[in-house]
């Protein structure tokens, strides 16, 4: 029983791997541009994301800092910090004041949400478009208000799943897939 229920998880994270495949194709295309235009005119990437998407912000912010696949240049991009807030943390508040902080025209905001939008997204959103950011957000199905923030210059890489497990495993997937396109655009073929 225990080992179909696991076999289970297995099957529907694949399937939603496979299914997606078409669909993100191209918005994780224009959103591997998105970085490496950004990027390649000396904007920087700031990664966030509330509660434990943070954590997947995180991982791609060492991922452009430090290397994928294969050795590069690091690139300009940190992880917005939900504790530096002079409260103690007020996890939204606090990313919103480092976005008015360290935001420029040219930057880019990378978010995470697996769970379902609130308005603290909102509030990152309006930030970042503030400082004249572009945004790329990485969220899943139940994400349809935050379609209405984005702008026309924004992209939304939503995985087609209202599960937070399933929306968390497809977003690992899809920050690999934008650091192998940045890699391939910044330094090439490897074959």
């Amino acid at each position: 029983m225990l080992e179909q229920r696991i076999q289970q998880q297995f099957f529907e994270s694949a399937d939603l791997q496979y299914q997606s495949a078409e669909s993100l194709a191209r918005p994780v295309a224009v959103a591997a541009q998105m970085l490496v235009d950004g990027i390649t005119a000396g904007g920087r990437v700031l990664c966030g994301g509330l509660g434990l998407s943070q954590l997947d912000a995180h991982y791609l912010a060492a991922l452009l800092v430090g290397r994928f696949e294969r050795d590069r240049p690091g690139l300009a991009a940190w992880t917005l910090d939900p504790l530096a807030h002079p409260d103690g943390g007020g996890d939204a508040a606090s990313l919103v004041r480092q976005i008015q902080t360290l935001g420029h025209p040219g930057d880019l905001l990378l978010l995470f949400e697996a769970q379902a939008c609130d308005s603290r997204h909102g509030e990152l959103i309006a930030a970042a478009h503030a400082q004249d950011m572009s945004v790329i957000a990485l969220t899943g199905s139940q994400d349809e208000a935050l379609r209405g923030l984005l702008l026309e210059t924004d992209v939304q890489l939503r995985v087609p799943q209202s599960r937070a497990a399933r929306v968390a495993e497809a977003q690992r997937l899809l920050a690999h897939c934008l650091c192998d396109a940045l890699d391939i655009q910044l330094l090439g073929s490897a074959e």
